[in-house]
């Protein structure tokens, strides 16, 4: 996998763990059976009382920092972690969550190739208990728009990379005060910042368990305190996010539902909202960005008329 030829960037990857030595050895194998080059791996624990500080020495030679220590909560340590990083590529990985094969080297290869690139989300993916693949949500990309108009969906924080230059551009920190929603925080600053690229290649996957799982059990806080963000940021909308945000609204609610006009009215103006998908070419073996198109609205109606009369989909 690796070429000798390719400078790969540096990734860093943080690992947050608090009496997770369930789940925590998988995680760290996720990371570090990816085999790639250039990795920094920083591991901070809260001052585990299980096994875990015992599976984090098993592996202590091959990691750039880890500590076992108390400390004031998820972002907290996650703050931390970051603060010892120098990659280019930054990302964090729960202890009970896991990267899939390769994953690294598709991160790598579209920051390399696209320098536009600074924030990038790959298909959502779900775990079991045992690391099994169970389910790959649909392919979608996000805006600040989606956050706004109160869509209870989530960028999924296990497939999420992003530049160190963009972390740096929008503060270098992660809101510590919060004890849910700090990822909520992080992707709404980041908005302001960046837009969010999404490729259909699964990155990260997030593990569902059957009991003892902080993010499903504490959903309502979570919700609550991104609630609370969003109506922070929709007092600093301006004029011109008002107006976006009515009009998607009214695609969302509305629109959607009248096929014609859902055509049209997408590539007049949804569309101009996201940033291109990031797709894999089968013939050249490499990712590509699609262009974005605007397209007239005759035209788009006229093509969706002729591809109903054939009996397309």
């Amino acid at each position: 996998m690796i070429d000798e030829k390719i400078n790969y960037p540096k990734i860093s990857i943080v690992t947050i763990s608090f009496n997770q030595g369930e789940y925590l050895e998988q995680t760290i194998l996720s990371v570090l059976n990816q085999q790639y080059p250039n990795l920094e791996y920083i591991i901070i624990d809260g001052g585990s009382t299980d096994n875990s500080v015992e599976i984090i020495r098993k592996y202590e030679s091959k990691l750039a920092y880890w500590v076992s220590e108390k400390d004031k909560g998820m972002y907290d340590a996650i703050q931390k972690g970051f603060e010892k990083s120098t990659g280019e590529i930054m990302a964090w990985i729960n202890s009970d969550d896991c990267y899939h094969t390769n994953s690294f080297f598709v991160v790598s290869e579209i920051f390399s190739q696209f320098q536009k690139v600074e924030w990038l989300q790959g298909m959502p993916s779900i775990i079991d208990e045992s690391g099994r693949i169970v389910m790959v949500l649909d392919f979608r990309r996000w805006a600040i728009y989606d956050y706004l108009s109160r869509d209870k969906a989530f960028i999924q924080q296990e497939s999420c990379f992003w530049r160190r230059s963009l972390w740096e551009r929008s503060g270098g920190t992660i809101n510590t005060s919060l004890k849910y929603a700090g990822d909520y925080a992080l992707w709404l600053t980041f908005f302001d910042y960046a837009e969010l690229y999404c490729t259909n290649t699964i990155i990260g996957g997030f593990r569902m368990r059957t009991k003892n799982q902080f993010s499903l059990e504490k959903m309502d806080e979570y919700h609550a305190e991104g609630n609370a963000l969003l109506s922070i940021r929709e007092n600093k909308m301006t004029a011109r996010e008002r107006k976006n945000l009515i009009l998607f609204s009214i695609y969302r609610n509305f629109i959607f539902y009248i096929p014609v006009l859902r055509l049209a009215y997408y590539y007049n103006f949804i569309e101009r909202l996201y940033p291109p998908r990031i797709l894999f070419d089968r013939i050249t073996q490499r990712f590509f960005i699609t262009e974005q198109i605007h397209k007239n609205f005759f035209v788009n109606v006229l093509k969706y008329l002729k591809r109903k009369i054939k009996g397309d989909s």
